[in-house]
């Protein structure tokens, strides 16, 4: 639904209708094909929906329903062909609503128990839309605090105290990595740091067929991190 309760085929069909007065120079009835041979002018009618390409939606965020709204647009007697002429000049000039030339078929007339007359299809795009999920409340003011970074340092060995080389250490808080030195040494820059909720820092080290995670003490001056070999 719209801001105004319209439900999208309503508001497809008012914007249309609005569109053919300014290309016709008056109104134009919404309606079924009038069987009166005396009645001038043109008729508008919804004659069908069709689906239209969907978007994949993801997040909390749903994309909306996409569908074409398919009218009949046709004339209701002699009078109604030059302004039928209007709309298909007005239609093919700006190119806001594509126009068909398939509306002659004869079942459609029988359908409508009229005879068959000069007629346009006209497309027009709609959708549902989805409600966006209202955020939660905020409770508590908003507050910003600036968070410093530091370097880590420290050293990957095996057992006996023996450097690892070649080791990829990562700090998956930030995805910064680097890789130990032959002594088993690293640096990792761009550490965030908060003096005010201390608290251990996670690495991953990968290497020589290990994978493993480490809590260290970012206070520590020179860390040394053991990889043991895994046991069978």
């Amino acid at each position: 639904m719209t801001t105004d309760g319209r439900g999208p085929i309503e508001t497809a069909t008012a914007e249309l209708a609005s569109w053919l007065t300014g290309a016709v120079g008056e109104p134009v009835p919404v309606g079924p094909p009038r069987t009166d041979g005396d009645a001038a002018g043109l008729t508008l009618w919804p004659l069908e929906l069709r689906t239209a390409r969907q978007t994949r939606s993801s997040g909390a965020v749903r994309e909306p329903y996409r569908f074409t709204v398919r009218y009949l647009l046709c004339v209701t007697g002699p009078a109604g062909l030059p302004r039928l002429d209007r709309v298909l000049t007005a239609a093919t000039t700006d190119g806001r609503y594509p126009v068909v030339l398939e509306a002659g078929n004869p079942p459609l007339w029988t359908a409508f128990g009229a005879v068959p007359r000069p007629a346009l299809l006209i497309d027009v795009p709609a959708q549902v839309d989805h409600p966006t999920p209202a955020a939660p409340p905020v409770l508590q003011p908003l507050r910003l605090r600036h968070i410093g970074v530091r370097a880590l340092t420290g050293r990957v060995v095996g057992p006996e105290d023996q450097p690892l080389a070649a080791m990829r250490v990562e700090l998956p808080a930030t995805g910064s990595a680097t890789r130990t030195d032959p002594d088993g040494r690293f640096v990792i820059v761009g550490v965030p740091h908060d003096p005010d909720h201390p608290g251990p820092v996670r690495l991953r080290l990968t290497g020589r067929g290990l994978v493993l995670t480490a809590d260290v003490d970012p206070t520590e001056p020179d860390l040394v991190i053991v990889c043991a070999p895994p046991t069978h």
